[in-house]
């Protein structure tokens, strides 16, 4: 894992996702992932994006509200090869993971959904991935 130091940026983070928190919990990993069902992921991801933030909550699986939360990484953290090796060289998104736990310190109460028929061509976008094999995730 990289240092913080060597990481793009501080923050602030962001985690977007369908839990309701509380202020002061702990985003661990090794639980089931926002975006795979069953699937337990070895990490926590975040941005330092509102926009990147936005999709997290959006594309989360489940019916619950979408949120998004204000985090601090309470360790070392690394970018997200998912999305800088694989899709944006250099990081625009500036999408992270950690293998240590994030606390929420706020949530973002009001924000700008992507409009719908974004959503759902990222979802369609998302699917024909996985029905693909293309959707492999580095975790």
């Amino acid at each position: 894992m990289e240092n913080q130091t060597q990481v793009l940026d501080r923050g602030p983070f962001f985690h977007g996702t369908k839990a309701k928190l509380a202020l002061g919990d702990l985003l661990q990993p090794k639980y089931e992932s926002n975006y795979e069902e069953k699937r337990i992921s070895n990490y926590i991801y975040f941005t330092a994006t509102l926009d990147a933030a936005k999709w997290g909550a959006e594309l989360a699986v489940g019916d619950g509200q979408e949120r998004i939360y204000i985090v601090e990484p309470l360790g070392d953290f690394e970018n997200d090869p998912n999305l800088t090796d694989k899709r944006f060289p250099g990081n625009p998104t500036r999408s992270y993971r950690s293998k240590q736990a994030l606390k929420v310190i706020a949530e973002l109460k009001t924000w700008e959904r992507h409009p719908e028929a974004i959503i759902q061509q990222m979802r369609n976008h998302l699917a024909a991935m996985q029905a693909a094999g293309t959707a492999e995730i580095i975790d």
